[in-house]
């Protein structure tokens, strides 16, 4: 009997405050990898977001709207816990620095350990390594033009 096809499903979590093209080019990689992949924009406390949740996960759901593989939603509670629930067996994260490496690692072993869940690292393309949300907030906030950095900038206006 030959077995049932499991969907290889990955959550992609972030602030994504906001999201840029480096974020985009991880979730087109990504799926070539994955059958599915759920962008979970989460709630941080501990972080001041520049744009409001529901905002971020819009312009999300409109950059990515012609993907019918992606689903947006937003959480509140551990990533672990939200794959689960969501069915991913898989975190997909973004690795552009060694210091980006160092902390994505702590955190695959620990979901590992609690969830059984497993994390995929991509690494940024070259090209993109310098492209981080906090830059690109940096110059919006004091006015310069982002549009390319964020895929469909305009949209963050609405």
């Amino acid at each position: 009997m030959t077995p049932k096809y499991l969907e290889r499903i990955a959550i992609y979590p972030g602030t994504f405050d906001p999201f840029t093209i480096g974020h985009k080019s991880i979730v087109e990689r990504g799926l070539t990898l994955f059958d599915k992949i759920i962008i979970a924009v989460g709630i941080n406390d501990a972080k001041r977001c520049y744009r409001p949740t529901e905002a971020r996960v819009r312009h999300i759901e409109k950059v990515m709207a012609d993907e019918p593989r992606v689903e947006v939603i937003s959480y509140d509670r551990l990533t672990a816990d939200v794959a689960r629930d969501c069915g991913a067996q898989f975190i997909l994260r973004g690795v552009r620095t060694v210091a980006d490496y160092e902390y994505e690692r702590n955190l695959a072993y620990a979901n590992r350990q609690i969830s059984g869940v497993e994390t995929v690292l991509l690494y940024t393309l070259p090209e993109l390594q310098y492209v981080s949300s906090t830059m690109v907030r940096d110059l919006d906030r004091y006015g310069y033009d982002i549009s390319q950095f964020v895929p469909d900038s305009d949209q963050l206006r609405q």
